[in-house]
């Protein structure tokens, strides 16, 4: 048995490295093997058939629609609250969404008031000690999702400020709320920082 001679690997002459082997798993399922006389794509600009249709069903290509007689548009409302020129949807601006939700706040506040026969409402940033009812819109804590723990009431504009103060439900028999809902609440707070709930007054159709 005679040794092998190892061979020297310098920079100058370096080894040569080992040819893959052609029963190699990665060349059998390379693209290459599936498709071996793929042709190169075309550029997107010189693409041909731009808007031939190259498949139908049926005997219609397209209805001819076609109409007589004349119709004129008539504005229901208040002028200023009309849309007379166009304008690009949720482009508002937010002074302007403010101003709107507000408004809605207030609104549906004094549908409660009248609806409940409610006498008025009360900030609800300050301390109370007894029972007040006071206007808001439900809110959340976080980002998370609404629970018994994080409500919170973000009060309306005119009585509160839109200050907002976390909301203790522990007291109602039942419930059922969402973010943004327009209610009035009765309760007490003593500490002007947790409001325990004792009414519920909802916005009913």
């Amino acid at each position: 048995q005679g040794s092998q001679k190892r061979s020297n690997s310098t920079p100058e002459t370096p080894r040569p490295k080992r040819a893959p082997s052609s029963r190699s798993p990665y060349g059998l399922f390379s693209p290459g093997s599936f498709s071996p006389s793929v042709t190169p794509s075309q550029k997107y600009s010189s693409r041909g058939g731009r808007g031939e249709v190259v498949a139908s069903f049926g005997p219609v290509q397209g209805p001819a629609w076609s109409g007589h007689g004349g119709c004129t548009i008539k504005l229901f409302g208040c002028p200023e609250e009309n849309l007379t020129k166009p304008y690009k949807f949720m482009f508002q601006k937010a002074l302007d969404v403010r101003e709107a939700l507000a408004g809605r706040v207030e609104e549906l506040g004094e549908v409660l008031r009248r609806h409940h026969g409610l006498d008025g409402f009360t900030s609800a940033a300050l301390p109370a000690q007894e029972p007040v009812t006071v206007l808001g819109q439900i809110s959340c804590d976080g980002n998370g999702k609404l629970n018994a723990k994080s409500v919170l009431l973000v009060g309306d504009r005119e009585h509160s400020g839109g200050a907002q103060v976390p909301l203790d439900l522990s007291e109602l028999p039942e419930y059922s709320l969402f973010p943004g809902q327009v209610v009035a609440l009765e309760g007490t707070n003593s500490t002007g920082r947790r409001m325990v709930v004792s009414k519920l007054y909802e916005v009913t159709p």
